[in-house]
């Protein structure tokens, strides 16, 4: 036994001095790599030919180093300090409008001035095209730019001056800026019978207040079921998903745990409040653009068995960040942990920290998830985000429609619109005739709007991949026919892609008149997922089967 004894503590020994010597390695290496880098740049300093900003490349090396790492992890420094708050918080200080770089006239542009906000009262409309700002010109400053010009401390006072489509003289706008609020909520109602519809566009600080009232006023409406839109929700506060899934679920009730490198890392998350309702049936909407905090907030009412999860495959976000200080101001958002939701799945879908030969990023094939089981007994996986218990099928949109939907010929036929119709039909209700969209059609047939398929960039290639293989003369008859087939017809396409395309003007067109508010009204009127959902809620028993219980 002594022997033995002896053994177990020599061998303990060895394992101690590989560990110890594991670690002063890796800290040599991080000393010798820091020894490096500072001896580069004062050499940089000293030696280039031009005098460098220390701020620009240095700023430039420590953002190329993080983006390696994730794209999660972030370093905000004292003067980006605000994108943080809004980031977090949701609020900023400025006139309220979300704007646009229109390349025709090398300026930014109001895309879309917030209800109430300091420029809808000013008299601010879409279309404006910015000239100045406090007397300062703004032709060819990108969008980050004029965004920093316009905000600053609430309270204080600019002249913004525009150009306005369809009037001579240039307008200009004495405009107080002031705290802006975007809505975690920005829009809830009823949508059939006894079915209420919220979209939860970001987990920001105190979002599950605004939830809440929500329900509770849709609740008051009638609502007897809930259909909760979390598509196109990057997430955040990740203690405000928790706070989400609480109005749903029972007190005491574990919603995510985390488990990091260091032990101040490992968290458990549990429900703290009596819920608002636990029998409400409930639909959840989500998409590829769903993460985060959202996918904590799908993830764990699947795995409880709470709510039906109707949408696309999520994004697969299982990394919680957490902010830490920096020297002079600054702020690291790093990623510190996995979350786990309550099945023990993790559904982090790319693996950052071993990308493939080209530098892209990875992600966990199907055949490698593991199974887990929701708290009826249900199958579900990890890796590759939340995968829905009603899978829909994506739109697919020809390429014209995209070349479309990021056009300025779209958002200038709109401002043409908007100046010709004082008054439109009602968010829901509202279409554009077959007339209209004729002379959108002429409009962009006449600007010879750039169109082109990408089979032809294909072609291109094969031309000259056959002219450097020797080979071109005598396929060029051939590849001559290829190029009459593959070559586009704007106008054909335009029509051949009416519905889609009409569908872009409308909604470009409603907030105009409606606001936000009115443009989700009426992109519901023709929402697939969302048919898909009442249809689920309409149904007890398949509401009851899906979720693997007995109505």
């Amino acid at each position: 036994m002594k022997k033995l004894l002896l053994v177990f503590a020599a061998a303990w020994t060895c394992v101690g001095q590989a560990v110890a010597q594991k670690g002063n390695n890796h800290n040599f290496e991080i000393s010798k790599n820091l020894e490096v880098f500072n001896d580069i740049y004062k050499q940089l300093d000293r030696f280039y030919v031009d005098t460098l900003n220390a701020d620009t490349v240095i700023g430039w090396a420590i953002d190329a180093m993080l983006n390696k790492v994730d794209p999660f992890t972030i370093h905000f420094s004292e003067t980006n300090m605000d994108d943080l708050r809004t980031m977090t918080t949701g609020k900023y200080a400025g006139i309220g409008s979300i704007i646009r770089y229109k390349k025709s006239e090398d300026r930014v542009v109001i895309g879309e001035p917030y209800e109430g906000s300091p420029s809808d009262k000013a008299g601010v409309k879409a279309g404006d095209v910015i000239l100045s700002v406090d007397g300062t010109d703004v032709k060819g400053m990108p969008v980050e730019e004029v965004t920093k010009l316009l905000r600053g401390d609430a309270g204080t006072r600019f002249v913004l001056t525009v150009r306005r489509p369809g009037q001579e003289k240039e307008l200009s706008f004495k405009i107080t800026r002031e705290n802006i609020q975007l809505p975690a909520v920005p829009y809830y109602g009823m949508v059939a019978d006894g079915v209420g519809y919220l979209l939860l566009n970001s987990f920001t600080e105190d979002c599950s207040r605004e939830v809440r009232r929500a329900i509770v006023s849709l609740k008051e409406q009638g609502a007897r079921s809930l259909v909760l839109d979390l598509r196109g929700n990057p997430g955040g506060s990740l203690s405000e998903a928790v706070e989400v899934v609480n109005l749903f679920v029972p007190k005491g009730q574990k919603v995510v745990y985390t488990r990091g490198k260091l032990a101040s890392s490992n968290m458990e998350y549990f429900t703290q409040k009596p819920p608002l309702d636990v029998d409400m049936p409930v639909v959840v909407l989500v998409d590829g653009g769903t993460a985060s905090a959202a996918e904590i907030v799908s993830g764990a009412l699947q795995d409880l068995d709470r709510a039906v999860v109707v949408g696309m495959r999520t994004y697969g976000k299982g990394l919680v960040q957490t902010l830490r200080e920096t020297p002079y101001h600054g702020n690291l958002k790093v990623t510190t942990s996995r979350y786990y939701i309550p099945s023990g799945r993790c559904i982090q879908a790319y693996d950052y920290r071993h990308l493939k030969a080209d530098g892209s990023v990875g992600t966990v094939p199907d055949s490698l998830t593991k199974v887990f089981h929701t708290a009826a007994g249900r199958e579900v996986r990890d890796g590759g985000g939340i995968k829905p218990d009603v899978v829909m099928k994506p739109d697919s949109l020809a390429d014209i429609v995209y070349e479309v939907a990021a056009s300025d010929e779209l958002f200038d036929f709109a401002t043409r619109y908007t100046v010709a119709h004082k008054e439109i039909a009602p968010a829901g209700e509202f279409g554009i005739s077959d007339e209209e969209y004729d002379m959108f059609v002429k409009e962009m047939v006449a600007g010879n709007f750039p169109h082109k398929y990408r089979s032809g960039s294909v072609l291109e290639i094969l031309e000259k991949t056959a002219r450097r293989d020797g080979c071109y003369d005598r396929a060029k008859e051939k590849i001559d026919e290829l190029k009459a087939l593959f070559t586009p017809d704007l106008e054909e396409d335009l029509r051949k892609n009416k519905k889609d395309i009409k569908k872009l003007l409308v909604d470009e067109i409603i907030p105009r008149y409606y606001y936000q508010k009115g443009a989700v009204v009426q992109q519901l009127s023709g929402d697939v997922d969302l048919q898909e959902a009442l249809k689920i809620l309409s149904d007890p028993e398949t509401y009851a089967r899906i979720l693997g219980k007995r109505k």
